[in-house]
């Protein structure tokens, strides 16, 4: 039966699930308090020529993206061009820099030079980790995870122990290498999943599959090309997308979630509402006896970093820099630690530099060096404008002795900081997290918060604090169960 679905907030979960629902035959209402789609995959235009993407830049899981625009009967490459990145990344070391190739081959090549003998046992740990993609991606994290009972399939039985669902990524990891660098290069994707490799089930080396096995892209003007295309898809299915519609309140009757209140008025009814938006965000929208969980609950999570980020533009090209670059000069755990055992400002800092611009002409101007420096911090923590800025020189001094520039700050042409309390403020993130809730085995399926409200069935929730977890794959996977969800739910 169609049914008349109210989605917050048009980030990728969000775009995802409208989608979804409108090709099912129901009328879908998208509002984003936000001017434009994306979520954190929003986009930053300046008026001097540049164009950054504000959140996700490392386009992983191609394979993934790719079926949702099957799923509509499309192709990626019929709304953006797709550049296979050769080297992937450079990984900075303090005693040498790696550039981690395009070529399978190649690869193995330099985990030999680098450790003998270990070529071979890299090829065992990625076909586990391949095995591990297959039924993760394909089987595991397509549940809507209301019991344990939905992985009571005979295939995921089967491959309960191959999935070493129960040992940690470090163990694991060491079992295969030994040279701490192959170790730091091998446990560096799970960082995306926002804990300690100690604490991440051994499950999640389908990330180095993900990754190393399927290559690292770059959609040529940018990581918002998909949400442009993800809009697009939703609007030919019919979905209609009201943007700065802050929601105030989700308001209820007879247990059923029917309207939503925006600037002190009520909208029409909904039958069905999908809140995209922060969880914790949107329960506050209920009345405290409707929620799910207490603020209590969600302070006792693990929650994945948040981050300081700057979005710089240069009156100049800068040599020896790679699209992806990782400065790990630094002890990992040390970083770590500080991040989720001290609550505080890291002392040796490890950072990420993106440079798009030596991909992507369009993305600075002619001449001009387009720069993303992101530092994965602590949630909650105090990011006064002093502290930022004194990181911000430590990322450009490693940045000029990289790539053996001087002054590069004499050639700045644009700089906008992003951290803690920015992601609280346009996102209603909890606590300023980046990336939602940590990929930990206590968080992991029916042990992250509920896709439904226990007490409004057809109140739903997607995105990154629910299954299946944080991530762009993961979000667009998101979107799809709950869109199967509300299905279910008869009037």
């Amino acid at each position: 039966m169609k049914k008349k679905v109210a989605i917050i907030g048009a980030g990728i979960s969000g775009l995802s699930a409208a989608a979804y629902a409108a090709q099912a035959g129901n009328e879908v209402h998208v509002f984003e308090k936000n001017s434009h789609a994306g979520g954190r995959a929003r986009q930053l235009i300046t008026e001097n020529g540049y164009t950054f993407d504000m959140g996700p830049s490392w386009y992983w899981m191609p394979d993934i993206i790719e079926s949702f625009f099957n799923d509509f009967g499309f192709q990626v490459a019929d709304f953006f061009e797709l550049v296979s990145l050769n080297p992937q990344f450079e990984i900075i070391f303090q005693d040498k820099v790696l550039a981690i190739p395009k070529e399978y081959k190649q690869l193995k090549n330099l985990f030999e030079q680098l450790e003998p003998g270990s070529a071979n046992r890299f090829d065992e740990f990625m076909q586990s980790a391949k095995y591990k993609y297959e039924i993760g991606m394909q089987q595991f994290i397509q549940k809507p995870c209301h019991s344990w009972f939905e992985f009571a399939s005979l295939t995921i039985v089967k491959s309960v122990f191959q999935l070493n669902l129960l040992s940690n990524f470090r163990s694991y990891v060491n079992k295969y290498f030994k040279h701490p660098q192959l170790k730091t290069l091998m446990e560096f994707p799970v960082i995306f999943l926002g804990a300690s490799p100690k604490n991440i089930p051994a499950l999640y080396s389908l990330m180095n599959y993900g990754g190393y096995g399927l290559g690292t892209f770059y959609p040529m003007g940018g990581f918002h090309q998909l949400i442009k295309s993800m809009q697009k898809i939703g609007e030919k299915q019919g979905v209609r997308f009201h943007f700065n519609q802050a929601i105030e309140k989700i308001i209820t009757k007879n247990n059923k979630a029917v309207q939503l209140q925006i600037g002190g008025k009520e909208t029409e009814e909904f039958d069905c509402i999908i809140a995209s938006a922060d969880y914790h965000h949107a329960e506050t929208l209920l009345q405290k006896h409707e929620r799910n969980y207490t603020t209590s609950y969600w302070q006792s999570r693990t929650f994945a970093p948040s981050c300081l980020i700057y979005y710089l533009g240069f009156k100049m090209k800068i040599p020896n820099l790679k699209h992806h670059t990782l400065f790990f000069e630094h002890n990992l755990d040390e970083h770590i630690d500080s991040i989720y055992k001290h609550k505080n400002w890291p002392s040796k800092p490890l950072f990420y530099a993106c440079c798009p611009s030596q991909t992507d002409s369009t993305v600075a101007p002619q001449g001009h060096e387009n720069v993303f420096l992101l530092m994965p911090l602590a949630t909650g923590i105090d990011d006064a404008e002093n502290q930022r800025e004194k990181y911000f020189q430590q990322m450009i001094a490693r940045l000029e002795a990289h790539t053996k520039t001087k002054h590069l700050l004499h050639h700045l042409d644009y700089k906008k900081s992003y951290c803690v309390s920015d992601f609280i403020e346009d996102y209603n993130a909890f606590e300023g997290n980046a990336y939602g809730l940590a990929n930990t085995l206590k968080q992991t399926a029916v042990l992250k918060p509920s896709i439904q409200n226990k007490k409004i069935k057809n109140l739903f929730y997607a995105g990154q604090l629910t299954v299946p977890g944080p991530g762009v794959p993961p979000a667009l996977i998101s979107g799809k169960i709950v869109a199967k969800e509300i299905e279910k739910i008869i009037l």
